[in-house]
């Protein structure tokens, strides 16, 4: 939309009224000269070559107007592990990133209706944030940081501060309006934090397998096979605990058995997949392998054709498929068969496991969603009984 121009005796309620952009504290961009006297795109008359554009903000009266008319307002929160910087309405604000802090935060959220905070993923130090945000019912979008920071760079900005990136936060919000992230159960945030240390000790095991060999000192031998029995027994640990928390939940352990149930996929891999996808069973195919990373993008560009490569997405659950996709390969008939055909057209064995993967991981969201039909039709068919 073209900002609307604001002449001498014309004031800055009016211009605020025509332009949302200038509404919200924003500074407007001055158009292309035009002919003296021609018509603009708002239906405002041109003033001729002495005409002039103003910056101006969001009166006092057009706030009550939009919030009456329950216009989302877009707040941006920069997230960082001491401070979180707000942007509201064109106002920025500092708090700590404390639970005092938290709670003033949202005080001053809650005086603004229709408000919806647009944060980052910042590696877990938004997560005290948005289960707050949650609890006192405001609206919270965790987005991507890489696609905010690309959007500010789209607008030239290559600046970067807490208070910068705040408003490059709420100009996300305006213009690409994203979806408010559903609040997670206390169960699945459980099963996440259970199955990320489940695959740390793995790791660790591991690591030290592989350090075995090395060893010659009697005494880092005798260490050794303590920290190798030490680790097996936090796993099976884990998994105990696991099992227990699928226990009070019916409907997670009946998902659980769905996976569990073909061929390729074990327990490890149905919990990893669950606790790093729970969207799984309800989208379709194509939005499943992106967001498990397992697209494939085209990379062209004039007579040059690139390869197509994989990526983004969560690699925890591409992690837990690549072994799953390696015993699929062998045992499962179906998957093994698409891994030969493909082997045998020339592809690379990393491409036929990659496929392999991403069928494995469409047949499981297939399962999944033939499950819910199920237990939706058994639950219409008893509400018709009594």
């Amino acid at each position: 939309m073209r900002p609307a121009p604001v002449r001498k005796g014309r004031s800055a309620a009016c211009a605020s009224s025509c332009n949302p952009r200038a509404a919200l504290g924003q500074s407007v961009a001055q158009p292309e000269p035009r002919t003296p006297g021609a018509p603009n795109s708002n239906g405002c008359q041109s003033g001729g070559p002495d005409r002039q554009l103003v910056s101006v903000r969001m009166s006092k009266n057009t706030i009550k107007t939009m919030q009456s008319n329950n216009a989302v307002v877009y707040a941006g929160v920069d997230v960082a592990k001491a401070t979180l910087q707000l942007h509201l309405q064109g106002q920025q604000s500092e708090f700590s990133n404390t639970p005092k802090g938290l709670h003033q935060l949202c005080a001053q959220l809650q005086k603004v209706p229709s408000v919806q905070v647009v944060c980052e993923a910042t590696g877990g130090y938004e997560r005290a944030l948005v289960k707050i945000l949650h609890q006192k019912q405001i609206p919270v979008s965790v987005t991507n940081p890489a696609r905010v920071r690309a959007a500010a760079q789209a607008q030239g900005q290559r600046a970067k501060t807490d208070r910068i990136d705040a408003q490059g936060l709420t100009d996300y919000g305006q213009r690409y309006q994203p979806e408010p992230t559903p609040p997670t159960s206390a169960t699945q945030e459980q099963l996440v934090a259970l199955t990320q240390w489940l695959k740390q000790l793995i790791h660790g095991q591991a690591l030290a397998k592989t350090q075995a060999e090395h060893h010659q000192d009697p005494f880092v031998r005798r260490q050794h096979a303590k920290l190798m029995t030490h680790l097996q027994s936090q796993v099976e640990a884990v998994e105990r605990q696991i099992q227990a928390l699928l226990g009070q939940d019916a409907a997670l352990q009946q998902r659980v058995n769905c996976l569990d149930e073909i061929q390729g996929v074990g327990p490890r891999t149905a919990w990893m997949v669950l606790a790093h996808m729970p969207e799984l069973g309800r989208l379709n195919r194509h939005q499943v392998a992106a967001l498990a990373g397992l697209a494939p993008w085209t990379r062209e560009s004039g007579t040059m054709k690139g390869i197509r490569c994989i990526g983004g997405g969560r690699p925890e659950v591409r992690l837990a498929l690549y072994m799953a996709a390696l015993s699929a390969a062998r045992c499962n008939p179906v998957l093994r068969t698409l891994y030969k055909r493909l082997r045998a057209k020339g592809k690379l064995s990393k491409v036929a496991l990659t496929a392999v993967m991403r069928r494995l991981l469409t047949y499981m969201n297939h399962r999944l969603k033939a499950l819910l039909s199920e237990v939706a039709t058994a639950k219409t068919e008893e509400l018709q009984i009594a």
